[in-house]
């Protein structure tokens, strides 16, 4: 069972929970500058987990031929028979039905605007084969974790949670562009579109630079709408030098280290922010 397990976790890299989860929670925190009651809390966990295993899942089930011939992804589990589609397809509609009812349990509005996420995380995995857009659109899938969880709290959203929704937006889609610098020549030989594949690893690079920058400054507008005090301030200084850092690890000639500026430094930039976020509505 345990084996079974870790094949599940490893289909759907559940380390990459990172990225999202405390965004969720960060916009859970912020509309009244406190703790949401943890019945709430439990229920943005459930949704979580269950929109970001269905999303991955149902990547992994569309995209499965594609990795087939990709030497980054050619051993994933599907890949190597360790599980089979009907397997993922079960999986991802347990998953869907959690993320449903869990936000359905929060409130009305988190109950249909789930639809409107799970409507992009089926379109998302199609997107590479249409648009160089696709890395927006996975931004999108994300940026739903802050917007998920003030709505949460809420029952409603306004100018502070859809600057959250952008900057996250952002942070992933120029992320993003960064990690497929390693599937650049894969993607131009099987027509597959992506930034890096359709303008260049050095223009790819300067459009994820505009991205980050566009983020940073996304934060500092949270921070003023919400009159955040220094250790939110912090928070956003320290993720824009981790932004700085993550490009520094890249270049147009060198992209070998893109998989460790994607998960290592991503993953500091997001609880970071959490827990800056966090000390800052229980301190000041």
């Amino acid at each position: 069972m345990f084996k079974k397990l870790k094949i599940y976790l490893d289909m759907i890299k559940f380390e990459h929970t990172v990225f999202a989860l405390p965004f969720a929670f960060m916009g859970a925190i912020l509309p009244d500058m406190g703790f949401p009651s943890l019945m709430t809390i439990l229920y943005i966990l459930l949704a979580m987990v269950g929109a970001r295993s269905a999303g991955m899942s149902l990547n992994r089930l569309i995209d499965a031929e594609i990795d087939r011939h990709n030497p980054r992804t050619k051993d994933r589990p599907i890949q190597r028979d360790l599980i089979t589609k009907s397997q993922v397809c079960i999986f991802t509609l347990f998953n869907l039905i959690l993320f449903v009812f869990a936000a359905y349990m929060l409130n009305p509005l988190a109950f249909k605007l789930s639809f409107v996420a799970i409507g992009f995380l089926v379109l998302y995995p199609y997107t590479k084969r249409f648009t160089s857009c696709a890395h927006f659109f996975l931004g999108v899938c994300l940026s739903f974790a802050p917007i998920g969880g003030w709505i949460a709290v809420k029952g409603e959203f306004t100018i502070v949670p859809l600057l959250l929704m952008l900057s996250v937006l952002c942070w992933v889609a120029g992320f993003d562009i960064i990690y497929s610098l390693q599937d650049i020549e894969h993607d131009k030989e099987h027509g597959l579109f992506s930034i890096p594949a359709k303008f260049g690893a050095k223009n790819a690079l300067i459009i994820s630079r505009s991205l980050h920058l566009t983020m940073f400054i996304l934060l500092l507008l949270v921070k003023y709408k919400l009159s955040l005090g220094g250790f939110f301030l912090a928070g956003v200084i320290l993720t824009g030098a981790a932004l700085v850092y993550e490009h520094s690890m890249v270049s147009e000639k060198d992209y070998s280290k893109a998989d460790a500026a994607f998960f290592l430094v991503n993953g500091l930039i997001s609880i970071m922010l959490f827990i800056f976020t966090l000390l800052d509505v229980m301190i000041t």
